[in-house]
């Protein structure tokens, strides 16, 4: 009788097909993947630990730099939460506009995805195509907020930078530009043999998996699970909208919660989006954008403010949530960041078992993973939790590079 032989292999957390540090641990039968295992813990920052040591704007501009793709969601969802904690009212035209701002940053968010995915499966012709495309789609962000990446919108009460009617001739345009190349990228992807032969019943998570291990934004809808906090928990100007959950059956007529479906969820989003901004466009009030525009008088309010709360937001990746506790005093007591990449890490392991190695990249990466977004730092021994300060980070780093000097 033969006996089964089965090898571990080790990928990453440095590897060419992985963008971002993260290590994989495979049982492997002959090129079937039979088991794997997840170990994070390769990028350490300390923005949450900075940030309980500066006042809610200044954190401002640290949660936009949590991640470059979710530049926007990161601080949208802590004003969400400093905003409830304040009781500030937003005026309704800064509804409309984060609407505007949120949705941009996920056809963004989607675009970039896509032609990441193309790489993985060796398209790179498809890669420059999006390129092309999402460059547009930055031009825009650029044109609305002066920057294409950290974008400085979002502001306690409302936002930064307003939309005239002089501008709205050249949103439209450019609007007009990605909807022309929406069916273009739709043909590459979907109607594509070799694409379907490579993403199709690759990297299965089923609809009782995806609400078992919590899955969230894209990699959960397209298994059929229609959760998105645009709709369960409206914030925003989203309850105002016409728009609905996009599940791949609502192109094929079923279900597979494969990287196909996947691709299916996140193109449907991007035409989605363009819509969303439409309809705000046509339905923005018009007033203020700024509850308070005074920057002192609005610090002197958040200093007196006490009580905790949550910010939800739904971005690229799914949902966002950052939790902060003010206690009248300049600094936040508390500030933690849950990022959507969490959810999505351990969903991994069943799309991977079963597979073929060669089909790693693919599937990985049909989760639109952040590795930046989702590691912290704790230290676990014989049951005791440690948090490292900034000194102890600085004096591991020091003895670290002594040792590698030697």
């Amino acid at each position: 009788m033969n006996k089964t032989i089965t090898y571990q292999i080790p990928i990453g957390p440095i590897h060419p097909a992985l963008k971002e540090p993260v290590m994989f641990e495979f049982e492997i039968e002959g090129e079937k993947i039979k088991d794997v295992d997840v170990h994070l813990g390769q990028v350490h920052r300390g923005i949450e630990w900075a940030g309980m040591r500066r006042n809610s704007i200044q954190i401002l501009y640290l949660a936009e730099r949590i991640c470059g793709i979710c530049s926007y969601s990161h601080p949208a969802a802590f004003t969400l939460a400093v905003e409830r904690i304040a009781g500030i009212e937003v005026p309704e035209r800064a509804e409309y506009l984060r609407v505007i701002q949120a949705e941009l940053e996920r056809i963004c968010s989607h675009i970039l995805w896509a032609g990441v995915a193309a790489h993985e499966i060796g398209f790179d012709s498809v890669l420059f195509l999006t390129w092309q495309i999402r460059e547009k789609a930055l031009d825009l962000t650029e044109y609305l907020t002066g920057n294409r990446v950290t974008k400085a919108i979002m502001m306690i009460g409302g936002v930064r930078r307003d939309i005239t009617e002089d501008m709205l001739p050249t949103i439209r345009k450019s609007l007009d530009f990605l909807k022309e190349n929406f069916e273009k990228l739709r043909k590459v992807f979907l109607d594509d043999k070799t694409v379907q032969m490579r993403t199709k019943n690759c990297g299965i998570l089923t609809k009782e998996d995806a609400l078992k291990l919590c899955a969230v934004g894209p990699t959960t809808r397209a298994s059929g699970v229609k959760k998105d906090a645009r709709l369960d928990q409206p914030y925003f100007a989203y309850n105002e909208l016409d728009f609905d959950y996009v599940t791949p059956d609502v192109l094929t007529g079923e279900v597979n919660g494969d990287v196909y479906d996947r691709i299916i969820v996140r193109l449907l989003e991007v035409k989605q989006s363009i819509d969303l901004i439409e309809q705000c466009l046509d339905r923005m009030p018009s007033g203020e954008i700024l509850a308070e525009p005074k920057i002192q008088k609005l610090l002197i309010q958040l200093k007196k403010a006490e009580g905790e709360a949550i910010g939800i937001i739904e971005a690229p990746r799914g949902e966002d949530i950052h939790f902060v506790k003010l206690v009248g005093e300049e600094h936040p007591h508390s500030w933690k960041v849950r990022a959507p990449t969490y959810n999505n890490i351990l969903p991994w392991i069943p799309m991977l078992k079963g597979e073929q190695i060669a089909d790693i990249p693919i599937v990985a990466a049909s989760t639109d993973p952040c590795m930046s977004c989702t590691n912290r730092v704790a230290i676990v021994k014989n049951g005791h939790r440690d948090i490292l300060l900034a000194e102890d980070l600085h004096r591991l780093s020091v003895e670290k590079t002594r040792r590698l000097m030697k």
